[in-house]
């Protein structure tokens, strides 16, 4: 395989997982709250509730501290003159590229979470999938979506 796409998304994005991943952990903290109580209430063994509680922690672990490393780590992306090359995933690396021929249209998404930490995400319209840019400065990813529109008219002219 070729090199790796040059560029990072923001660091920021580390918060904003953990924040997601802390979405997640509350469900298991309910879960692990409700076990506990069926236990108490039908006096069931104590080892249910300690499994309960192993596997809230394991949750806030993996979704607030591992994962979101690991995938800060491993996206990266970059926009050439022809194609975009996206390079993401945890454990099975997933590497694409996007011909500027094909690009139909690109957004600058922006949630709640991402507008408190200034950031957008950049998604790129194909006739068949839609690729996204996670977790770009905001700047950086208007920047974007005006010089990859621009670069996918150039290349459809060409064609």
């Amino acid at each position: 395989m070729g090199s790796e796409p040059k560029n990072r998304i923001s660091e920021r994005a580390l918060k904003v997982w953990r924040i997601s991943g802390a979405f997640i952990s509350t469900i298991f903290l309910l879960l692990a709250g409700g076990v506990i109580g069926l236990t108490i209430f039908f006096d069931w063994p104590i080892w249910i509730s300690a499994i309960a509680i192993i596997l809230f922690l394991l949750s806030v672990y993996f979704f607030i501290m591992l994962f979101p490393s690991l995938r800060w780590r491993r996206w990266r992306y970059e926009v050439r003159e022809q194609e975009i090359e996206l390079q993401h995933g945890l454990f099975v690396i997933k590497r694409t590229l996007v011909p500027m021929v094909r690009v139909q249209h690109v957004d600058t998404v922006q949630g709640p979470i991402l507008r408190k930490y200034h950031l957008a995400s950049v998604t790129v319209s194909t006739a068949a999938t839609v690729h996204e840019i996670p977790a770009l400065e905001l700047s950086e990813a208007e920047e974007m979506r005006i010089s990859i529109s621009r670069l996918a008219r150039v290349a459809d002219e060409d064609v």
